[in-house]
């Protein structure tokens, strides 16, 4: 039979995690990663049309990365929706 002792240790244990996982989460929703990731995108992307030898290379990697912005944008949305009327029905 479990302790008390253990019982607390799993149970911070526990805290820990939701702690780890929270932050975690919060990342995975901020604006500031959503720019990072899009900043990494125009700068990859911009190398590799100028080194392809696109036309406006520095111009034409702002689609990829505003395409990024805006699809972030709607998969909350999206998201919600597939919540209502896709994952209820099949619970």
């Amino acid at each position: 039979m479990a302790t008390i002792e253990s019982l607390e240790e799993e149970i911070n244990q526990i805290k820990e995690r939701n702690k780890r996982v929270e932050s975690d989460k919060a990342w995975e929703l901020s604006w500031a990663r959503k720019i990072v990731v899009a900043v990494f995108t125009y700068l990859v992307i911009s190398i590799f049309f100028f080194f392809a030898g696109v036309e406006d290379p520095f111009i034409n990697a702002i689609v990829p990365a505003l395409a990024f912005i805006l699809s972030t944008a709607s998969l909350p949305f999206l998201k919600n929706l597939w919540l209502k009327y896709i994952y209820k029905k099949n619970t």
